[in-house]
Order: structure tokens, then C-alpha cells, then sequence
């Protein structure tokens, strides 16, 4: 299993309108099938959620959105890299956010509505796939949140040295639901660096790995993110961090503290509290010493060519993001 979206199973719409109003007016949610440089991506109603949207690429689950409800997020990684966010930044900070994959821009969404007045940019290699989003999705509009077709690697090594608060890292891709994985060039010690360089001493790098039982290569990301930053923290349910399942770990790197500190609403326990109340409840290791032991960096320099589309985000093995209880 990669993603439970919920431990609360919710019944899906019975009916309404097959179109909803985005922010800015425009119908943007159809379902359907559609073509896209990758292959096809699919919208279609949420089974488990009401209100709620899928959006499948290549028979894979990407996204999930609420049109109705920005703050919502379905995927638990998703909730997880929010959390460390909002226990890092209070609510009136505006930030700058580069999403490095954006597909849906389910969680670009949520950040233009907790923290208004942020700017981001969201990079998607797949320009179909980006006009889909765009012209579907009710999506925030520049400059709140500009979407720019390129590839993840080009982009943060050509971004100004702290240009950005938050750097997030969603980007998986394969031809299909069963092949899944991070390009490996944005997993080595190169993007690691241009990573801390683009944040510079406050910012947060956020990474979604996603992977099986065997934990070895979580284990070398970890140690990859500790040779660039001062704190990497670790995030996953502990079924995923015994190495029982598949599934996603959100690894938080930085050079800053990793909360706002002290013992109130935004300090490290309350992060811990936070992680444990949700619907899928998270273990928060930190610092990930232990559970990188021994583990080698990874070396894949960031390349200078530019790589085949990405077609959708990790999975388990039948491309299906589970949202039942555990």
C-alpha cells in the first residue's frame, strides 16, 4: 500500500453537476479521459471521499483535490510535509514554494490557501499534463502560483541562491503504475547541494520517497540529505519504517530549525502530536542517524540533457493509492 488518503472512509457523491467552478471562475473539474504527452490522464469522482477528484495518469494515482476545499488533502504524505510546514511557519508568512513535480498541484493549492500572499512556482516536465492542470483544476493564477513545463533537475540548479523557503520534491516516473520511481539524477548528492543552496540557512527541502519493504535506498536518501544539511528528519508510518509495506516517507531537510521551537503551538512536540492525530498516524525520527547508518550517499550528478516525461506518482503494486484503514 502507498497511500492511505483517509482512516475515515467517506461516501462518494451520489450526484451534482459533473463540472465545478475553479477560483478564478472558470469550470474546472470534467471527468474524463485525456490525452497528455506521457499517455493519457484520467479525472474521475473520488470513491471514498465526497466532493472530491482523481486524477490518474496512465492508470496510476496521482492527485487527489477537493475543488470545494483547498485545505483538504487526501494523500498522507501530502498531510505530512503540510504539517511540517505549518509547525515551521505561522499562518501570515508569506512563502516562497518551488513544487519540483507538480500533477495536480493538489498540495500548491493548499499552500496559496493556508499561506496567502505566497508565491510558487510548480514545475511539470509533461506539458499536457500542465495544460490539463491549468485549464481543469480551478488553480490559483500567477502570481500565486505559475506553472512552468521543464525538467525538475534543470530547473533547481538554474534557480538563484535563496530564491525560495520550501523546495518540495513529488517526482516519480515509468510507463506504468507498477514501475514507478524517482529519476535517480534527483536523488544524488548534486541536487541535494543546489537544494540547500537554492533555501539557503532557513529554508526546508521536503522529499516524498516512495518504495517497498526494502528500505535501503530510504536509508541512502537520508544519508544523501544529511551530507548537505544540518537537520534531516524523517516521516512515515511505522508499518513503512519496519520495512513491512510499500509505501512513501517524507524526508525534511535544513539548515534552520525544523520547527518554529519552543514548547507552544508550533514547537517539535506539537509536531509529534500532530503527526500521531492523523488519520494515518506518522513516527517523527529526527535526527535519522540511527536509521541511516552505514547507508551511501547517492552520487547521480544532476544531467545537462533533458529527460522523457514523468507519467504519475508512486503507487502500490496495482497503481492503486488505498484510502482504507491500515
Amino acid at each position: 500500500m502507498a497511500r492511505d488518503r483517509s482512516a475515515r472512509r467517506r461516501s462518494a457523491a451520489a450526484g451534482g453537476p459533473a463540472s465545478r467552478r475553479g477560483a478564478g471562475g472558470e469550470p474546472s473539474i470534467e471527468p474524463g479521459l485525456y490525452p497528455i504527452d506521457a499517455g493519457t490522464a484520467e479525472i474521475l469522482r473520488d470513491p471514498f471521499t465526497e466532493g472530491a477528484w482523481l486524477l490518474r495518469l496512465n492508470g496510476a494515482e496521482s492527485s487527489q483535490l477537493n475543488p470545494d476545499d483547498p485545505l483538504e488533502l487526501g494523500f498522507e504524505y501530502m498531510r505530512w510535509i503540510a504539517a511540517v510546514v505549518r509547525h515551521r511557519w505561522g499562518r501570515d508568512a508569506p512563502l516562497r514554494i518551488l513544487h519540483l513535480g507538480a500533477a495536480g498541484c493538489s498540495l500548491a493549492r493548499w499552500a496559496a490557501a493556508w499561506y496567502p500572499g505566497s508565491r510558487q512556482v510548480a514545475v511539470e516536465l509533461d506539458a499536457g499534463l500542465a495544460a490539463l492542470a491549468r485549464d481543469r483544476f480551478g488553480l490559483p493564477r500567477a502570481p500565486a502560483l505559475r506553472i512552468r513545463v521543464g525538467e525538475a533537475g534543470e530547473v533547481l540548479a538554474g534557480s538563484r541562491d535563496g530564491s525560495r523557503d520550501v523546495v518540495v520534491r513529488d517526482v516519480f516516473a515509468g510507463s506504468g503504475p507498477r514501475d514507478q520511481a524517482t529519476p535517480a539524477h534527483l536523488t544524488g548528492l548534486d541536487a541535494a547541494h543546489h537544494a540547500a543552496r537554492v533555501l539557503g540557512d532557513g529554508g526546508m527541502y521536503l522529499v516524498n520517497h516512495g518504495g517497498g519493504p526494502d528500505l535501503t535506498a530510504a536509508r541512502r536518501e537520508a544519508a544523501t540529505l544529511r551530507a548537505a544539511f544540518r537537520t534531516v528528519a524523517a516521516i512515515a508510518d511505522p508499518q513503512m519504517l519496519k520495512g513491512r509495506r510499500r509505501g512513501n516517507i517524507v524526508l525534511a531537510a535544513t539548515n534552520g530549525p525544523l520547527t518554529a521551537g519552543g514548547d507552544g503551538p508550533q514547537g517539535r512536540d506539537a509536531l509529534v502530536r500532530h503527526l500521531l492525530a492523523d488519520p494515518l498516524p506518522a513516527r517523527l525520527v529526527e535526527p535519522v542517524d540511527g536509521f541511516a547508518a552505514g547507508a551511501r550517499p547517492f552520487d547521480e550528478p544532476l544531467p545537462s540533457t533533458r529527460l522523457e516525461p514523468s507519467s504519475a506518482r508512486v503507487n502500490d503494486d496495482n497503481g492503486v493509492n488505498h484510502r482504507r484503514p491500515s
